[in-house]
């Protein structure tokens, strides 16, 4: 196999599943396993397969079925590091996926020996006076019967492949019990899955069989049994590396050589076994754009070559202790062609794994088999899968269920210990829980909360100092503070994020770097401690969730170290935070965030403070949020309207100075109670906006959903790019917040002021 270039960082990416999605795209971006254009893509969910193009793809298009896209890490094969794509649903397969390479890469990792790329052309003949007589005819005039189809694709001898040989086999028909003859024409596809070059030269040489044998040919087309395609790889696992918590080494090893014997001997549990093993090859065949289907077929027919469906893995136990995996599997992809090259995500796939040729992607695929299959049996035989899928099946409902943050883990927990993992039991869970404890921002603990904010007028141009007109909406993130004997901690759990807060020297990303640089500032970096943080502001949708955390845990700080920060500290602690994080933030969010109350800014420029003013409401504003579910970065919007500025500053400075006018002009609408005149502001801003090109479809699809359902004004709100959207809607709000959801987008409706 043609080796490639590997990226010195390897595939380990320490703390990968904490990561929010932009460090995790930065982090590949960091090791060279992005471009920059790859990135921006991924950030800005331009990779995915466009309607248009879908159409063009196949009949009766009337839309595109998403799939989360992920990264296997950890993986070493054959000597070589891989960063794997995967596009799948199904919860865990990624987690186990790269946890099985990482006790793998121990050891050394995976080796794998890969066959040329066969595939198998048949051309049946019929109508036959001497089967025998034509299957010798045949044979002797091989060479002109392979010399004629590789006439037909000159390029692909050029390339080191064509046809290579024929074999000739005789069947009998079970309806009327005649002969039937099937030429089997051996062709080296090289780096192309093969299919239409296949099936091209079965229908040229068609002919000439019916020449050479006086019969009639009739169907003339490929086999997915690619049994002439094979990958075999194999893992050795020492003793040591198999023990997990409660179970030995050798407990681990002997309880996945009784589970494989049992898969070799009985189909029931066969089939499930090799399920196992395409939940991981057909998430990298699908990310990569290759038939998933005829892999899926070629393992289950090869599964049963000797007459018995059989496990296509063999687990066993060295001399030296170790458990040996091995695993031989039907392995025919494609790394060129028109079909790999349609769909943007399939390009990025196969840069991710350095470009590999079709064999070398073969062997990686086989290797991420053995591991699915190494994960699944590992759980099974100690502390059982099903708990695992219970836990993972009853989030998924409970979030389908739309369960708040406050009380998704106990109504989980509920869940599975009714086992009744429902819809409705989820909801009356709920129930329950909300007559038994109603929601407050108070525990045993203290806690210090922060509110998000909606911008109703003047995003962007705030960066330039011009006025932005804005409000909390109910909408807390808490925090809080729990001594700790040795390092202090990041506690994230609606997030799934739990990490050491590193010192300041060491650059932190993230969160973390952001809490590093406060508790430096705070003179607290020595003192060990574990901050809790609670949102229950979506992250990185425009709403202020980044300043929300920030003021939240600022305030938790004082309350528990008892710092004495009157809220103009707090408030500048804050904005430093939004630095780190953001850039260049107007300031806005956090000292919304520290004050509370619906605000008229005005970020100082040129060494001049910045300025708020209090906005008092005639009534309250009915709003409702909508959510695209795409995750916007406000750094890489500024950075793009930046941009813009710097080539025509003159242009944009009067776009800005429209916004700022249009800021003033709904903070007083608001404190008259001239709704009609505010939402008219929102729909010319809008305009502003999406000449900015902050905009998205999906942002535009929820602004019309909005309008056409009784909004009066609607736009979009924060940096853009993504995020969330904001409508005023007097007397409409449920009507277009059950439109929304109806669409399929999340959608939050509340009274501001």
């Amino acid at each position: 196999m043609a080796s490639q270039s590997q990226p010195a960082s390897g595939s380990r990416i320490p703390d990968f599943f904490r990561m929010d999605v932009a460090e995790r795209i930065n982090a590949l971006l960091d090791r060279g396993l992005l471009s920059s254009e790859d990135a921006r893509s991924l950030e800005q969910a331009n990779h995915t397969l466009k309607l248009a193009v879908a159409d063009k793809m196949i009949e009766n298009v009337v839309g595109v079925l998403g799939l989360p896209y992920g990264i296997g890490l950890n993986f070493l094969v054959n000597g070589k590091d891989y960063v794997v794509p995967l596009s799948v649903e199904e919860p865990s397969i990624v987690a186990g996926l790269s946890g099985a390479a990482r006790t793998a890469r121990l050891s050394g990792g995976f080796t794998v020996e890969v066959t040329d790329p066969i595939l198998i052309g048949q051309v049946q003949a019929v109508n036959l006076e001497d089967p025998e007589r034509a299957r010798t005819a045949l044979l002797e005039r091989a060479e002109d019967i392979v010399n004629l189809a590789n006439s037909l694709h000159p390029k692909m001898i050029a390339r080191g492949g064509g046809a290579r040989e024929i074999e000739v086999h005789l069947h009998q028909s079970p309806s009327d019990g005649r002969t039937m003859l099937v030429v089997h024409l051996l062709v080296d596809t090289r780096d192309a899955m093969g299919a239409n070059l296949v099936n091209g030269m079965c229908e040229g040489i068609a002919s000439l069989v019916e020449t050479i044998t006086g019969g009639k040919v009739f169907l003339r087309i490929l086999s997915n049994l690619t049994d002439r395609a094979i990958a075999r790889a194999r893992v050795e696992i020492p003793e040591q590396n198999l023990a997990v918590r409660g179970y030995s080494g050798a407990e681990v090893r002997d309880g996945i050589v009784l589970a494989n014997d049992f898969a070799l001997v009985d189909p029931y549990r066969a089939t499930t076994h090799n399920k196992g093993i395409m939940n991981g090859v057909d998430a990298v065949a699908i990310a990569t754009g290759n038939d998933f289907r005829a892999i899926e077929a070629a393992a289950h027919a090869y599964a049963a070559r000797d007459g018995q469906y059989r496990a296509l893995t063999h687990w066993s136990c060295g001399e030296d202790g170790a458990l040996i995996g091995d695993i031989e599997i039907p392995m025919k992809v494609g790394t060129v062609g028109g079909s790999l090259e349609t769909n943007p995500t399939v390009r990025i796939s196969h840069r991710l794994l350095g470009s590999p040729n079709a064999q070398e992607l073969a062997a990686v695929m086989a290797a991420v088999g053995l591991a699915q299959n190494y994960a699944a049996l590992r759980s099974l035989s100690t502390a059982g899968i099903q708990q695992n899928h219970m836990t993972l099946h009853a989030r998924s409902v409970a979030s389908a269920a739309n369960v708040p943050d406050e009380f998704f883990d106990a109504v989980v927990e509920a869940l599975i210990e009714s086992g009744e993992i429902k819809q409705w039991k989820a909801q009356e869970v709920l129930t329950d829980l909300k007559r038994s404890r109603p929601i407050t921002l108070t525990s045993e603990e203290p806690r210090s909360a922060a509110y998000g904010k909606v911008i109703l007028l003047g995003e962007h141009a705030a960066v330039y100092g011009k006025p932005v007109f804005a409000a909390p909406i109910p909408l807390a993130v808490e925090a809080r503070i729990v001594d700790a004997k040795a390092d202090s901690h990041l506690l994230i759990p609606r997030w799934g994020v739990e990490q050491r807060i590193r010192p300041l020297t060491e650059n932190p990303p993230g969160a973390a770097g952001i809490l590093s640089l406060l508790l430096d500032k705070l003179d607290l970096a020595t003192t060990p401690m574990t901050i809790e943080v609670f949102p229950h502001v979506p992250k990185a949708m425009g709403l202020g969730g980044s300043a929300a955390l920030a003021v939240s845990v600022i305030g938790a700080l004082n309350q528990h170290f008892d710092l004495g920060l009157d809220d103009h500290s707090v408030n500048e602690l804050a904005y430093e935070c939004e630095v780190a994080a953001h850039g260049t933030p107007s300031g806005v969010d956090n000292t919304l965030a520290t004050y509370g109350s619906p605000l008229l800014f005005q970020k100082g420029m040129g060494g001049v403070e910045s300025t708020f003013e209090t906005v008092r409401f005639a009534e309250p504003l009915p709003v409702v949020v909508g959510i695209t579910g795409k995750e916007s970065l406000t750094a890489t919007m500024v950075a793009r309207v930046n941009q813009s500025w710097r080539r025509a500053p003159g242009r944009y400075d009067k776009m800005f100075d429209e916004i700022g006018d249009l800021a003033h002009a709904g903070a007083d609408a608001a404190r008259d109670g001239n709704l009609a005149e505010l939402g008219e502001l929102m729909n010319v801003c809008h305009g502003y906006l999406h000449a900015l090109q902050l905009s998205t479809r999906e942002l535009d699809e929820l602004i019309h959903i909005a309008r056409q359902n009784g909004a009066i004004g609607a736009k979009l709100t924060g940096g853009g790019g993504g995020g969330s959207m904001v409508a005023l809607c007097p007397g409409r709000s449920d009507v277009v917040q059950a439109a929304m959801q109806a669409a399929g987008f999340e959608a939050l409706a509340f009274d501001l002021g």
